[in-house]
Formats: structure tokens, C-alpha cells, sequence
């Protein structure tokens, strides 16, 4: 039922995330992934106004991937944020995820490495992002999505999310090989 007195918003605050993914020609990735927070209004931070418009936090990670999804290279910018001189100090604390794979414990490594004091909370839960944002990427490209394209071995994205549950319908329909009933207790 439509609202008899419309409610006015004004907007206060928007974050913007975006993860490009390229083919190197080396056959690796590269992951470059940015976080934006902008007011709409002008900002009293501690270290002066920000004009309405004007980035509180603009960063980026590089990530270089290889087809495996292991991490091998990682590094950080900030080129805006609230305590400049501060902020961007954290050194090369993100090279830390070389080493990481995407696909095998990468956020509960990220957390132990990154987390709190130990890395900046933006670029830490913009790295969070990076497995199924990197994966959504490579599916089809490097990861099979393909029903039966690899004899023993399921599609990749089967029992990676609530639709592509073996026992599901999704399952049932378009990758049937793969599907397993439910058995009732």
C-alpha cells in the first residue's frame, strides 16, 4: 500500500567498491580493487572541513594472481583519508597476502594478519571482498562452471551457495549429474 505521507531522504554518505580483474600476458591476474566513502555534506574532521563531494577515504589494493588463485604479489595505496600523515603509514603491511589463496582460507588468514591495529580497517574489509569478487571473475575463464566438462570433479560453483546446494533444485535442473537427494531422518 503506497505511503499517504511520503518520506523525504537526504543522502548523507556513500561508499563505492569496484574490483577490476585483468589477463596478464604472463597468464596471471592482476586484482585492482578501490574504496571510495564521500559525504554529501561537509564534514568537521579532526583534521579540518572535507567539502561536501571531496573523498574522506579513496584507497586501492593490487593484487597479482595466479591461476590457482594464490596471491603472489600484494600491495596498498591511500591517497585520501581523514589523518593524512597517519593513515597511509602502515607501510607494506599488505604484502602480507602474498602467499594467501583466494580460495582456501583467505579471509581467517586476512583476519589474523590484518586485523585491528595491524593493517587500516577500510583496505582490511576491502580485501574481504577480493575471493568471490576475483572467483565471479575467473568463473568460466579458469575456474570450469561447465556440467561434465571434467570427468570426477563438479562444477566449481556446486555446494558454494544456497542455490547450488547438491540437494537443490538449481542442482536438480542443470547439473543433474551432480545432484543428491535429500535423505529424510
Amino acid at each position: 500500500m503506497p505511503n499517504a505521507h511520503p518520506i523525504t531522504r537526504t543522502p548523507l554518505h556513500t561508499r563505492s567498491l569496484e574490483v577490476q580483474v585483468f589477463e596478464r600476458s604472463d597468464g596471471r591476474f592482476d586484482v585492482e580493487a578501490r574504496l571510495r566513502d564521500v559525504k554529501a555534506i561537509d564534514m568537521r574532521l579532526a583534521t579540518g572541513l572535507r567539502p561536501a563531494g571531496s573523498p574522506i577515504h579513496e584507497m586501492q589494493l593490487n593484487l597479482v594472481v595466479d591461476r590457482q588463485l594464490n596471491v603472489v604479489s600484494a600491495s596498498s595505496a591511500t591517497t585520501a583519508m581523514p589523518y593524512p600523515g597517519t593513515c597511509e603509514q602502515h607501510g607494506d603491511a599488505y604484502a602480507q597476502l602474498a602467499g594467501l589463496n583466494l580460495l582456501h582460507g583467505f579471509r581467517a588468514a586476512l583476519k589474523a594478519k590484518l586485523s585491528g591495529t595491524q593493517g587500516c580497517t577500510h583496505l582490511t574489509e576491502l580485501a574481504g571482498v577480493l575471493p568471490t569478487a576475483v572467483i565471479q571473475a575467473l568463473a568460466g575463464h579458469v575456474l570450469d562452471t561447465r556440467e561434465g566438462a571434467d570427468g570426477d570433479q563438479p562444477p566449481f560453483q556446486i555446494d558454494r551457495c544456497h542455490a547450488l546446494r547438491r540437494d537443490g533444485p538449481v542442482v536438480k535442473t542443470h547439473y543433474p549429474r551432480w545432484f543428491v537427494q535429500r535423505t529424510s531422518p
